[in-house]
């Protein structure tokens, strides 16, 4: 059998189903609504979609980090209020208090784990969206990977400059409209240590982020939508004694931008071509949200 036989073969049996499906929507009651077709080819986009992630030929990796009481928290100095540790507290497990069912509530911070900040997190976007009113289209978007990991592992302070990104984009191409920067500097490998993964010492915490320049070029220049992190926070370890003070708080979420916070697996993904979906609890006035965070690869 040809390829193109092989692939109509496959577009039939597609049709069939589809069809199949409208009809037992109908008989329940239901409108059956046809998916737009793309380009006029007559191939459903979205079945197509569905088609590649069942093949395997687009995989789906998990960038969140495990949410536990070992998760690492972030640790103001006095006189801040912190975050609490993240708690899981039994409800019932299949015993008198329920003996068919297990469930928990939880208590934590809205910026625990892998989490997202939403606008409002900052007093410069204090009028902004809350977690909430984030449109959804800004959750889902392209994806560009910057990796740092190498200068991260010399010197933990490292910070990303606009001359990365005029290097990145010489390499790989102008950053594409509404794309999420992802920074990878190798961090996610101190996720399952407190101590490692904030690295403090007297003079404060010491890890990568951001030059001022660059968070106020991604603000309010870029056609960047928001910036993920392996770290603790969109901003580097030393970012309190900078002018200003965490600048990638202060300009990206000032500009109605996003920050993602803890990320893994950045390893995984290409440095350009991948899909970002982000899925932060909908909190109403919510500052921020532990949220699962996942990308689309094409193989």
């Amino acid at each position: 059998m040809s390829k193109e036989t092989a692939s109509n073969a496959r577009m039939a049996r597609s049709d069939v189903s589809n069809a199949r499906n409208a009809l037992e929507r109908g008989s329940r009651g239901a409108t059956p609504r046809p998916l737009a077709s793309a380009g006029g080819t007559g191939v459903d986009t979205l079945a197509s979609f569905v088609e590649s992630l069942m093949s395997g030929s687009i995989d789906v990796i998990d960038l969140t980090q495990p949410l536990s009481e070992a998760t690492p928290m972030i640790q103001l100095p006095p006189p801040f209020a912190n975050t609490p540790n993240w708690r899981t507290h039994e409800i019932s497990h299949y015993d008198e208090k329920g003996p068919a069912w297990y469930w928990n509530w939880f208590e934590g911070g809205e910026h625990a784990g892998t989490h997202f900040d939403a606008p409002i997190h900052w007093i410069t976007g204090k009028d902004r969206d809350d977690v909430a009113q984030v449109p959804v289209r800004r959750l889902v978007g392209p994806a560009v990977v910057i990796d740092k990991s190498r200068e991260a592992q010399a010197n933990p302070d490292y910070l990303l400059t606009m001359n990365d990104i005029r290097a990145f984009e010489r390499r790989h191409g102008s950053l594409p409209e509404g794309c999420w920067l992802l920074y990878r500097t190798g961090w996610d490998t101190r996720a399952n240590d407190q101590k490692a993964f904030l690295n403090a010492n007297e003079t404060g915490p010491h890890t990568p982020g951001i030059d001022i320049d660059l968070a106020r070029w991604l603000a309010s220049e870029s056609p960047v939508v928001g910036v993920g992190v392996e770290t603790v926070g969109t901003d580097a370890g030393a970012a309190h004694s900078f002018n200003p003070p965490f600048p990638c708080h202060q300009f990206l979420l000032g500009a109605n931008k996003y920050g993602l916070t803890q990320l893994a697996n950045l390893a995984k993904l290409p440095p350009t071509g991948a899909v970002l979906l982000v899925a932060p609890l909908k909190l109403v006035k919510g500052s921020g949200s532990p949220c699962r965070a996942l990308a689309l690869v094409q193989r």
